[in-house]
């Protein structure tokens, strides 16, 4: 229940000129895996200047954010988010191509920053094309396929920090390594980003995609919500015992389910949402797979996916699996 303080301060911050403000948003809606319960205040700003207008409240406040792109890598709590969840969507959007250069708002859909660098003739962003999420989200953890990441391209970022400071980062300041950014962990949000092409030809480029878009279809569930990838890859795993995909199937966990959520029949890295999935039943699927795995392989799982706690907290998943599953275990045996 929210306190009568949080109250008076969400309604102050909701009163002042900082976007599209809603009550009681319901999370679901606004993440890939439709799963989570509402948050107290849900904005969407349309400018740097109304982020940072945001951040200096909730810092000056204490009240609990929580940034969102598309929520594609995201599990909320059935609980929800008693604060404020802070989405950067298509109000800031805008994508501007000039020569070998983009620069793309945080909001802005992937699919639709690799179709624009293909049209106007730039290659390296291709193995981007199939990837559901914005290009903030894809910044903030160096995303990409193909062990490819937009770290590659980036010129420099634009963020508000945490306490609501605008500044531009280079890509050598934001550390980019394998699905990972120095941009994580710090509170700040990504306004824009500057990338850097080549001259490519068109038709190769095009073609390139297809083969991505097609391969995807084949290979990853469709039609039930899911988050994509859960489990994170390394260089590390793959040659000791293949991707977690391959390792999660070789321990016979396709089709194992807890509650409605189930271990893709079609891709054993992604959890599919069967219809009305709670987080509880995300996370126990998940401890379930990394005790097996353990077990059977002697490897140990870690989340590529991040759990958002009622308090804000985000997490990998895994932690909050391994500790919800003591509980869980805990309970039936108090029964």
């Amino acid at each position: 229940m929210m306190s009568d303080q949080l109250s008076e301060n969400l309604e102050k911050l909701a009163a002042k000129e900082i976007g599209n403000v809603v009550f009681d948003e319901l999370l679901s809606r606004h993440n890939s895996w439709k799963i989570g319960g509402s948050a107290d205040l849900f904005v969407e700003p349309d400018s740097a200047y109304q982020i940072a207008e945001i951040l200096r409240f909730s810092v000056a406040k204490e009240i609990p954010l929580v940034v969102i792109g598309q929520g594609t890598n995201l599990l909320f709590d059935d609980a929800g988010v008693r604060g404020v969840v802070l989405k950067i969507g298509n109000r800031m959007a805008d994508i501007n191509i000039s020569g070998s250069t983009i620069v793309a708002g945080g909001g802005a859909w992937v699919p639709r920053l690799a179709r624009m660098s293909m049209q106007a003739g730039l290659s390296g962003l291709e193995h981007c094309i199939g990837i559901p999420g914005t290009v903030g989200g894809l910044v903030m953890m160096n995303g990409g396929s193909q062990r490819r990441g937009i770290g590659e391209n980036v010129v420099n970022v634009s963020i508000v920090d945490q306490v609501g400071r605008a500044k531009q980062l280079t890509r050598s300041e934001c550390d980019f390594s394998y699905r990972y950014s120095a941009l994580q962990g710090t509170g700040c949000v990504v306004v824009s980003v500057e990338l850097n092409c080549s001259a490519g030809d068109v038709k190769k480029i095009r073609q390139g995609m297809v083969q991505d878009l097609c391969l995807r279809r084949h290979k990853f569930p469709r039609k039930l919500p899911n988050c994509g990838s859960v489990f994170l890859s390394s260089t590390e795993m793959h040659t000791t015992v293949g991707p977690p995909g391959q390792v999660i199937e070789a321990a016979g966990l396709k089709g194992q389910r807890v509650g409605q959520a189930e271990v893709s029949q079609q891709h054993a890295n992604f959890i599919v949402n069967l219809g009305g999935a709670s987080s509880m039943d995300v996370l126990l699927l998940i401890a379930r797979i990394r005790q097996i795995v353990q077990e059977k392989i002697d490897f140990d799982l870690c989340c590529e996916v991040r759990y958002v706690s009622p308090q804000g907290e985000i997490i990998p998943a895994h932690i909050k699996a391994d500790k919800a599953d003591k509980a869980d275990q805990f309970g039936a045996s108090g029964k």
